[in-house]
């Protein structure tokens, strides 16, 4: 189908609508240098430069309608209307100047009360098929009655921004016009922009609808029980989600209304640093045809790809339709939630397996958002480094993190679902002395939590967080349970607890005053 742009000035020779993947892997072949087909039949495509987000180089324009509710910082910097339609212009300017464009029109959010249409305007048939992945597909019939967008993209990522323009400073400028439902994308073509930008727009429009939008992962049991897993980048929502007893809901975005839990997307977005059909078989199984390989190596002869090389980037992904997934519920849709997680790679090896949280801890754990990153997953990291991002997923919330945090905790206490804190990183010591918890003990937790049994099970109390840990899960050994009694020397535990328990207190002093007096205490002390 083609398509006409001449609304929002653009006219060049060639606009094609909505094409098939078949249609967009000749495209990209003809027409982008360095796109490969790998063994698999997936399309491998590099992003330039640019092999990760630039969350420095974001942007939301502050307009007076919102300007009073945004959470202003590093996360969300302001930009004026004026610097935006500079940028928005030209990118258009530099659009117009192509042989031919494409368009991809999806909706976001599967719930049909909430769901945004989305139009994406773009040069490169890799950020078409991407898109075309990652928003839910319309109809034919739905096409053709789609009308206007409630948020257009203009991709225009291979022509830099103007470092000059007031507010800009960098060659590279991703930035969104709340009120307009507009984004503007200069100097990056690392597709993943374009997925988060969007995840941006709905943590603004959709908590103003009374829906919680959560970065997290979301399963369904045979019975109809519905699992929310959150997690920052390296904890193991993606490996996690994927489990063969359990329906697929969506890996990554979702909201949460009156009615229950809905994707936001029509695709997943996973890493693939160091996959194997073994670990993730899932996963592997979806990257064919259709699949888009972002920044991975082939091997030159056979086309297989070397999911261990990182001479391009550690953060190699693969894009591909949820219908890809078997087992994928469908609509991605699901009941209130009975088991909310949330998943910390802990390389301290401090935090116990699996512990029980109150409403209290679970807001003041969802304010903190905590993780560690370890040797290798960025220059310059050379030991654990703790790391926290509000709700887990601060990069792209738009309000104050309180906002979101008195949200879970009403729908907790209202729905009487369980709040769970799931270590999937070091025991017996910290990262560097001690191993990785094995991903058998912890899908073993995960089955446990899903089947009642550790709600059930007694429990322990944790001296330094205060948390409540339950002392036996089948198959996982009773002593993982206790971190403190995996250390061969007991006394570097305590002072590794304490110092972690501090960098919580910390972290969390920034949202004090953004939630009930009560959370703060369900914490541990700065003791410092």
């Amino acid at each position: 189908m083609r398509a006409d742009l001449s609304d929002v000035g653009i006219d060049v020779g060639e606009v094609i609508r909505n094409p098939a993947p078949a249609k967009l892997y000749e495209e990209a072949l003809q027409h982008e240098a360095g796109t490969k087909i790998a063994a698999s039949g997936a399309m491998v495509a590099r992003s330039g430069e640019r092999t990760g987000r630039s969350p420095r180089d974001k942007r939301i324009v502050e307009h007076p309608s919102s300007a009073g509710e945004i959470w202003w910082g590093e996360i969300n910097i302001p930009l004026s209307g004026e610097a935006f339609d500079i940028n928005r212009e030209r990118a258009l300017d530099y659009l117009n100047t192509r042989e031919r464009l494409f368009v991809i029109d999806g909706y976001a959010g599967w719930d049909p009360a909430s769901r945004l249409r989305v139009r994406v305007v773009c040069e490169r048939a890799y950020h078409a098929l991407f898109m075309h992945n990652m928003l839910i597909r319309p109809t034919v019939s739905e096409l053709a009655a789609f009308g206007e967008p409630d948020l257009a993209i203009y991709n225009a990522g291979r022509f830099p921004a103007n470092r000059y323009t007031r507010g800009v400073g960098s060659r590279t400028s991703v930035d969104l016009s709340l009120e307009r439902g507009e984004m503007v994308i200069l100097g990056t073509q690392y597709a993943g922009e374009m997925k988060k930008g969007l995840f941006t727009f709905m943590n603004y429009l959709l908590p103003r609808q009374g829906i919680l939008s959560m970065h997290c992962a979301a399963t369904e049991g045979a019975e109809g029980d519905v699992s929310l897993l959150f997690g920052l980048s390296g904890t193991g929502k993606t490996t996690l989600s994927a489990d063969p007893g359990r329906a697929l809901i969506g890996d990554d975005e979702h909201g949460w209304s009156d009615r229950g839990v809905f994707n936001i997307e029509g695709g997943c977005y996973a890493k693939v640093i160091d996959l194997s059909p073994e670990k993730e078989p899932d996963i592997f199984r979806c990257i064919r045809f259709g699949a888009i390989l972002e920044n991975v190596v082939l091997e030159e002869h056979t086309r297989f790809v070397d999911y261990s090389d990182t001479s391009i980037t550690s953060n190699t992904r693969a894009a591909y339709p949820i219908d890809f997934v078997e087992g994928a519920k469908q609509p991605c849709t699901g009941g209130h939630p009975a088991n909310v997680i949330f998943l910390t790679c802990d390389a301290f090896g401090v935090l116990p397996p699996v512990s029980r949280l109150t409403p209290e801890q679970a807001m003041y754990h969802f304010v903190n958002g905590y993780t560690a990153k370890v040797p290798g997953t960025e220059v310059g990291i050379a030991e654990p480094v703790a790391t926290f991002s509000a709700c887990f997923g601060a990069p792209f919330l738009v309000y104050p993190p309180g906002v979101y945090a008195r949200m879970l905790a009403e729908r907790l206490r209202r729905h009487e679902a369980r709040a769970w804190l799931v270590n999937t990183g070091w025991t017996g010591g910290p990262y560097g002395e001690g191993r990785r918890i094995d991903l058998p003990h912890t899908r073993a937790i995960l089955d446990g939590i899903h089947e009642g049994s550790l709600a059930r099970a007694e429990a322990a109390a944790e001296p330094v967080f205060g948390l409540s840990v339950p002392t036996a899960c089948r198959d996982v050994p009773s002593e993982i349970l206790r971190p403190r009694d995996t250390w061969r020397d007991p006394a570097a535990y305590d002072a590794r607890a304490a110092d972690l328990a501090d960098r919580f207190a910390r972290n969390f002093e920034s949202y004090a005053d953004q939630v009930p007096e009560g959370v703060g205490a369900a914490g541990p002390p700065f003791r410092a």
